[in-house]
């Protein structure tokens, strides 16, 4: 007779995803899967950067929990509404669950009321919601100051505002707008990627090239709505015509309330991903593993997470610890794309970057890494 393994997996982004895949493909029968997440989609973070520029259209880049056809993976579409970590239960806004193993994956949660003035006078490209509404905005600006503004310590996909500011100089040009606009980039870092100091070189290098302003060791305290002034964490009021913000992040609500969480996110085991709790793991943006926030790191953790619990269900040997490694993208403008792979784990407090110049052929490794991960997932 076969023992089912129920997995409980809160949160269907890359960590989730990725997650379910893999033990479904694995396991089959032997476990038996239920993935559950607020949102009707699934959106890739840098897509969000073609519909605030007018690539794709919104819809073009969702792609929709409903078509899932992996096998023992059940999707709920449900209002998460309390985790009891204890017990493994879960309550949501339509039932309750309870299952052998717990994975929280939930992410990190956009607290755009942090920053006084951001919802009123600025505007955030982090949700599909945002880029959207930026799409509009882009295209009326015509000139004056242009400010990509990071409000919070820490965010997901660091290269991101570096990214928002290359495009934008790019999308300024093609328009002959650019001689009548200045970019600043205001980000929390000594750095715009502190772990790999030659992806920082190149990419401030072009910074110089476009005539982009780069303000280090610096975040966005708030926006004044009257003046139309962004303010810094020292106080420097810096006056903007247009304004792309990466709001404060945060674990949702939910998680904080189920006393999972300490200084802000929930602490794991950064080999096991294993919570303090017995049959709890933690996945992705909402752990405080030591990794970059970030999909592709999410993803890894969550294939070495389902390899320990293939193991442990086949009553095998445990297998090797999340090494803490994952390569992303960024974009530079003109269609070329660089890549950095970085290993946070190997020399702890010392993360390591190897960059790869920027090139169309880099560009078409993007594309086909979502390709894959929208056919693997998807089946589309």
């Amino acid at each position: 007779m076969t023992v089912t393994t129920s997995v409980l997996v809160l949160g269907a982004g890359f960590g989730g995803l990725e997650l379910c895949t893999r033990l479904s493909e694995e396991l089959g029968e032997q476990v038996d899967v239920t993935l559950i997440d607020r949102a009707d989609a699934f959106v890739f973070g840098f897509s969000k950067l073609d519909v605030m520029f007018g690539v794709r259209a919104p819809e073009a880049v969702r792609l929709r929990y409903a078509g899932m056809t992996t096998p023992q993976v059940r999707f709920r579409q449900e209002e998460i509404t309390e985790i009891d970590p204890d017990a493994r239960r879960v309550v949501t806004d339509l039932d309750e669950y309870e299952a052998d193993v717990l994975v929280v994956a939930l992410g990190a949660d956009y607290d755009v009321a942090a920053t006084p003035g951001l919802a009123e006078a600025g505007n955030e490209y982090y949700s599909v919601e945002g880029a959207e509404a930026l799409r509009d905005v882009i295209r009326s600006f015509r000139s004056g100051s242009a400010i990509v503004g990071v409000c919070g310590p820490s965010f997901k996909c660091p290269p991101a505002p570096s990214e928002a500011a290359l495009l934008l100089d790019e999308f300024l040009r093609e328009r002959g707008l650019r001689d009548d606009a200045t970019i600043k980039v205001v980000m929390p870092f000594g750095a715009p990627i502190p772990p790999s100091p030659s992806t920082s070189e190149a990419i401030l290098s072009r910074f110089a090239e476009r005539g982009i302003e780069f303000v280090p060791d610096r975040r966005i305290a708030s926006l004044d709505p009257a003046t139309h002034e962004a303010v810094l964490d020292d106080g420097v009021r810096l006056p903007y015509d247009l304004f792309l913000g990466i709001p404060v992040h945060r674990v949702p609500e939910v998680v904080e309330a189920s006393g999972m969480t300490e200084e802000g996110w929930i602490p794991v085991d950064k080999g096991t991903l294993a919570t303090r709790y017995p049959g709890v793991y933690a996945v992705g943006d909402v752990t405080s593993v030591g990794t970059a926030k970030a999909g592709v790191f999410a993803e890894g953790a969550a294939r070495a997470l389902a390899d320990q619990l293939i193991a442990r269900i086949r009553g095998q040997a445990r297998t090797p610890d999340y090494d803490g490694t994952a390569a992303c993208w960024i974009e530079f403008g003109d269609d070329e794309v660089a890549r950095i792979e970085v290993d946070f784990f190997s020399r702890p407090g010392h993360p390591v970057g190897t960059f790869t110049e920027p090139s169309l052929a880099t560009a078409e490794e993007k594309a086909e890494y979502g390709a894959s991960r929208r056919v693997r997932w998807f089946g589309a």
